[in-house]
């Protein structure tokens, strides 16, 4: 069996098509979303998810979240004593995934369809298909995520023509797509986006008004323990602002105490600069696919981050109408990665549906121009594969030396939109020994193969011998090589996870270890009672002793946190 799998930077799930339909797959705590979060634990064991996130402000230096925005670079983490590279972490969050979903359908689950942002270049690509070996995965298929959207929405809708765009805000990126519906073929016109505009940006703009309404000095911002503390606060009173007309974010550091109360109004002011990033996207998308927004059907949401109103209002005013949210934005792209592994698996539901992609980006090499006097401006971006051109593609282009019997060429292959190669993003170079013939008996036929996974392939070939020379990638920090791969797969595998049996003591624990964190003196001391009492029920590891105790405690948990940490505890004096 295929799953689908939503690889999120603030949250991950994971959908199986089954019986007609695609079906979220609970974790072990019976929620769909898992936090992607990790953390070690003090005796070296991993948690995964919930009991993560809970840590994000209690064990700062061993937790990590919003590593996704990492893939494809050379950044590590440090957790306690181990470094880890993105796409280890994301692996242990697949793997989490992968045994959740494992421990629900009763049988192992080898392939998967993960999603990455439309806008993900090669190098993040190949590591989000690194995390998935990493994780025990075969990576049957990247699927972009506002394609995965559409296919959510639009399955029930193969017998309507129709065209709509995807707007898809997630926690760390934002990607649009435009897709035409026709005669059950589902074909994306046009895609755009930003890798580095999510939800956590907007949370930014809080945590800054934050800094600068209580005249904070900035020096506090490498404070890991009050940041993750104060990002904490910021998440839940954006949060807040989608159901309420205002919220606060309360915090004590240093016997010294901050407030700032905020109104949707004001959180739309400061968040200005990032409202009109989301228009480039969205307008570039359209010019591509050469519609205008009255062209349109419909409008989908997608991604956590649209729940904002003020995004919501914004894409109704750029659109003039009200748009669609019937599904929900946090689970919408898991469910269409479960309909292409139901694609993918030729379920006899899905038999008339067929769908198509683009390539985001404008893919070519750098190359030198020849100016009238015959001389030659070097450092110019030639695509070879265009923006938005449907996919599976593969292009060639010939070339020819700049002068006469040249022996080595340097072959330097960028993506991007940029007139000049140094302003795009370099994937790699292939260096070339020619003949050294005369130039136009020197010419090199360049071919750019670009797939359905996003993933590109470039082969040279000189003309003149046809010797053929296949892009390497060398010297890019975002690749692991597939020995790199089989060691840390071993590396992962020797982890000890913290047990799934347990993870919901462990979770509680976390939540309260944080509750704890921010009390004071009497409440503080009364609550430290009730998690020893807790950790005492669990060291019976009589199940029928602590199922009572673990209610109870847990309703504590709930009502703290419902009451701005109010504990049923008066000082006897």
């Amino acid at each position: 069996m295929i799953v689908g799998i939503d690889l999120g930077t603030t949250n991950s799930l994971i959908a199986v098509w089954e019986n007609g339909a695609s079906r979220l797959i609970p974790n072990t705590l019976g929620e769909v979303l898992t936090p992607s979060c990790v953390s070690v634990d003090e005796d070296g064991s991993i948690l995964v998810g919930r009991a993560a996130r809970e840590r994000l402000q209690t064990h700062p230096d061993r937790t990590a979240a919003v590593f996704k925005r990492y893939m494809g670079s050379d950044k590590s983490l440090r957790l306690g004593t181990r470094e880890f590279r993105p796409e280890e972490l994301s692996a242990l969050i697949l793997r989490a995934l992968k045994e959740d979903a494992e421990a629900a359908l009763g049988h192992p689950i080898t392939e998967a369809i993960i999603t990455v942002p439309a806008y993900f270049s090669d190098a993040q690509r190949k590591a989000t298909r690194a995390a998935g070996q990493l994780a025990g995965l075969k990576v049957d298929r990247l699927l972009n995520e506002p394609t995965a959207a559409a296919l959510a929405y639009g399955i029930h809708l193969r017998d309507t023509e129709t065209k709509f765009l995807v707007f898809d805000l997630g926690g760390g990126t934002f990607d649009v797509s435009v897709l035409d519906l026709f005669e059950g073929v589902m074909e994306v016109r046009a895609s755009a986006g930003d890798n580095m505009l999510g939800g956590e940006d907007f949370m930014r703009c809080l945590i800054d008004h934050f800094f600068a309404h209580n005249k904070l000095p900035a020096s506090l911002k490498s404070d890991h323990y009050f940041m993750q503390r104060l990002a904490a606060q910021a998440e839940a009173a954006k949060r807040a602002l989608s159901e309420h007309a205002s919220a606060s974010i309360r915090l004590n550091h240093n016997d010294a105490d901050y407030t700032l109360d905020i109104d949707e109004s004001t959180l739309e002011r400061i968040c200005e600069g990032l409202l009109r990033r989301l228009r480039d996207p969205v307008e570039r998308a359209l010019r591509d696919a050469n519609l205008r927004t009255a062209e349109l059907d419909n409008v989908v949401l997608a991604g956590g981050a649209t729940r904002m109103p003020m995004v919501r209002r914004l894409v109704a005013r750029m659109f003039g109408r009200f748009p669609a949210c019937d599904i929900n934005p946090d689970e919408v792209v898991a469910l269409g990665a479960a309909v292409q592994a139901g694609l993918k698996m030729r379920d006899a539901a899905l038999d008339e549906v067929v769908m198509t992609d683009v390539a985001p980006y404008s893919l070519g090499i750098e190359v030198a121009m020849e100016l009238r006097d015959s001389s030659f401006s070097s450092g110019h971006f030639d695509p070879i594969i265009e923006r938005n051109t449907p996919v599976p593609v593969s292009r060639v282009k010939r070339y020819f030396p700049v002068t006469e019997r040249q022996k080595q060429l340097s072959l330097n292959v960028y993506q991007g939109e940029a007139r000049m190669a140094r302003d795009n993003i370099k994937l790699g170079c292939l260096n070339i020994t020619l003949p050294g013939l005369a130039r136009d008996d020197s010419g090199i036929d360049v071919r750019f193969t670009y797939d359905v996974n996003g993933l590109l392939q470039v082969a040279a070939t000189i003309v003149k011998t046809q010797e053929a020379h296949t892009l390497v990638i060398e010297g890019n920090p975002g690749m692991l090589t597939e020995a790199e791969i089989a060691a840390r797969f071993i590396a992962l595998s020797e982890l000890k996870i913290h047990p799934r049996d347990r993870i919901e003591h462990r979770t509680l624990l976390a939540s309260a270890e944080r509750l704890y964190q921010q009390l004071r003196g009497g409440q503080r001391e009364w609550f430290g009672a009730q998690i020893l009492a807790f950790e005492q029920a669990l060291e019976t590891q009589d199940k029928r002793q602590i199922a009572p105790v673990r209610k109870q405690f847990e309703t504590l948990l709930n009502d703290m946190e419902r009451d701005s940490f109010a504990v049923p505890y008066s000082d006897p004096a």
